[in-house]
């Protein structure tokens, strides 16, 4: 009940956040939700046509949030990069530089950051098989965030080195910071790049790791194509990410009601439609190049970490910061709701896939050094 009474008073906020008039009244600031940049534009820079055409882009971006359209890929990539942007700093002030879900077993355990470190272990683990066959030097950090998983890697496993992309200049630039403090800059860095077009050559790396960014990715086939062109031969791809559900025999489709739901994810977290874990399988079955694909639903590990989450968020500390990160950020923190009610109807999975990129005709193990 609780849930539900955050959620009636979260549409209210929203809403009126989400005015036009108030949008302009909150410091005239239309030019901060310009699609091309969200750069603020100081008002003695801006014509009335400038300001009318702003009032125009606000007021289209309001009526298509409230009818959930889709975005095109070039809003989602432009909106990924302001919304971490302006979230990434609220969420580290709270939960650290980790920016994933726990791994909850025992399912009552409360120290959550040890939780967020073990989620990473225990995907290594799972993935590889045991702790003796993993021994990555070259790891490629597909959606970084702000590089916890990265440094966590390097640290696990001496003389590797990662490369992390983001298309957030924040989370990139708060990423080498935090490497300089580690004594980790040599090992770990952090750069903006689309994950569509990796700007690394083939056969680079012998661990791709992409945790809980799968998700954003707009073009599915060219994520995975692009996974598997940069791991070398004997290396491994390790994708964790939200799907939807598998479709049963004879299913078509999801029900509107869950594709409704999900559309509304989507305007919040700058998401493009979802792809089930077996869409996923049978993509990196079409790329012809890898082996032992494997797959698993951990929708259960990570449960607790939704409701943590929530809780988290209203204390003042967090709240405050919500604020601050303006709309797309309290937009955000009421997607959580949406997201837990999806989780617990089951829509919504957290999936696991691992699969090995196949030895070269009469080669070697690739060396990604």
């Amino acid at each position: 009940h609780k849930y539900f009474f955050m959620m009636h008073h979260c549409r209210r906020i929203a809403a009126a956040l989400a005015s036009p008039s108030l949008l302009i009244f909150l410091g005239g600031n239309v030019g901060a939700f310009s699609p091309l940049s969200g750069v603020s534009i100081p008002a003695r820079c801006r014509s009335s046509s400038s300001a009318i055409f702003g009032v125009r882009t606000v007021a289209r971006r309001v009526r298509d949030s409230v009818l959930s359209r889709e975005r095109s890929d070039e809003d989602l990539k432009s909106g990924i990069a302001f919304f971490y942007d302006r979230s990434s700093k609220v969420w580290e002030d709270v939960w650290g530089e980790h920016m994933h879900h726990g791994y909850y077993i025992p399912e009552n355990r409360t120290d959550h950051t040890q939780a967020q470190i073990d989620l990473i272990d225990e995907v290594l683990k799972w993935s590889y098989g045991s702790e003796s066959d993993a021994s990555p030097k070259r790891v490629v950090d597909v959606g970084c965030g702000i590089g916890g998983s990265s440094r966590h890697i390097v640290n696990k496993y001496p003389g590797s080195k990662a490369n992390g992309l983001t298309l957030s200049p924040y989370q990139a630039g708060r990423g080498n910071e935090l490497a300089k403090e580690q004594g980790l800059e040599d090992r770990a860095s952090f750069q903006v790049a689309d994950a569509l077009n990796m700007p690394f050559d083939d056969s680079s790396f012998d661990l791709v790791w992409s945790l809980e960014s799968g998700e954003h990715m707009p073009n599915k086939p060219k994520f995975v194509g692009e996974l598997v062109r940069v791991v070398a031969p004997g290396g491994r791809i390790i994708l964790v990410t939200w799907c939807h559900r598998d479709l049963e025999k004879g299913e078509p489709s999801l029900s509107k009601k869950e594709e409704k739901l999900l559309a509304k994810i989507n305007r919040a977290y700058y998401l493009p439609r979802w792809c089930s874990v077996g869409d996923y399988v049978a993509l990196l079955e079409k790329e012809g190049t890898v082996e032992n694909i494997r797959r698993e639903d951990w929708s259960y590990i990570i449960a607790p970490f939704w409701k943590a989450v929530i809780k988290s968020s209203l204390n003042l500390r967090s709240m405050v910061g919500v604020m601050k990160g303006g709309f797309s950020t309290f937009r955000g923190a009421y997607a959580m709701l949406l997201m837990l009610r999806g989780f617990d109807a089951g829509l919504i999975k957290f999936g696991l896939i691992t699969c090995i990129k196949k030895e070269a005709e009469g080669g070697s193990s690739g060396d990604a050094n």
